[in-house]
C-alpha cells in the first residue's frame, strides 16, 4: 500500500553512508557554538545525519574527535604553509605578510577561528587537549615564524633581535582578532572602537612590526 500523501514527511533520517569527514564537520560546528565541555557524541552524530553509535564506529570519543578535527583543519594547514615557506623566493617581509594574509582568509574569517578562542576558554579545563594543541598547532606554528624571522637576519633584512619575543609579537594582534571575533564580535555591532576592517588592522600592525625589524641597510633602500 503506498503512503498516503498527508502524511507528515520524517524530518531526521540514518544516511546509507557517512564518511568520517561529515561527522568531522559536525563536530566543528558544535565545538565552536557550544564549547568541548558542552557537546555530547550523541550532538554530533545527530548534527551529521547519523545514528548515535556510528561516530563510535572511526573516533574512540569525542576526544579523539576534536583532536581529528585539529588535524584535519589546522594541522594540515600548518603544513602547507611550511612548504610555502621553503619554497618562497622573494624577501623575509613577503614571506611574513603573506603567511598572515593566508592564515586570516582560510583560518580568521572561517569557522575556525572559534577553535582557537575555544583553546583559550577551555585549556584549564581540559589539560591533555590544550597540550596536544600547543603540540600540533602553537609549537609549529611558532617555529614557522622564527625560521622566517631567522631568514630576515641571515639575508641583512632584519636587524639581529630576540626572535621569541618577536614571534610573540606578531601573533598577537592575530589572536586578539581572532578571539574578539568570535566573542564580543558577536554581540556588539557598533565597531567604532574598530576604526577599519579586520584584515586592514593586521596589516598595519604586520607594517608597524616590520618597520622596527628592518635593518638600517634595508630601511634606506
Amino acid at each position: 500500500m503506498s503512503k498516503p500523501s498527508c502524511c507528515p514527511i520524517t524530518r531526521w533520517h540514518r544516511r546509507k553512508e557517512v564518511r568520517p569527514a561529515e561527522i568531522l564537520d559536525a563536530a566543528l560546528a558544535l565545538f565552536v557554538e557550544r564549547g568541548f565541555k558542552s557537546t555530547k557524541m550523541e550532538d554530533i552524530a545527530k548534527a551529521a545525519g547519523v545514528t548515535k553509535g556510528t561516530p563510535y564506529l572511526y573516533f574512540e570519543n569525542k576526544e579523539d574527535i576534536f583532536k581529528a578535527v585539529l588535524r584535519e583543519n589546522l594541522v594540515t594547514r600548518l603544513a602547507s604553509f611550511a612548504e610555502l615557506e621553503q619554497q618562497f623566493d622573494g624577501s623575509s617581509a613577503e614571506l611574513l605578510r603573506l603567511m598572515m594574509r593566508r592564515w586570516w582568509m582560510e583560518v580568521g574569517e572561517s569557522p575556525l577561528a572559534g577553535i582557537c578562542k575555544l583553546m583559550f576558554a577551555e585549556a584549564t579545563n581540559f589539560p591533555e587537549l590544550a597540550r596536544f594543541y600547543h603540540h600540533e598547532v602553537i609549537e609549529p606554528s611558532h617555529n614557522m615564524l622564527l625560521r622566517i624571522l631567522q631568514r630576515g637576519v641571515a639575508r641583512g633584512e632584519f636587524r639581529d633581535i630576540n626572535p621569541h619575543a618577536v614571534v610573540d609579537t606578531l601573533v598577537a594582534p592575530m589572536m586578539l582578532t581572532m578571539t574578539w571575533r568570535c566573542s564580543f564580535g558577536k554581540v556588539i555591532t557598533d565597531s567604532q572602537h574598530r576604526s577599519m576592517p579586520p584584515l586592514q588592522y593586521l596589516e598595519l600592525s604586520l607594517d608597524l612590526m616590520l618597520n622596527g625589524l628592518m635593518s638600517g641597510r634595508q630601511s634606506q633602500q
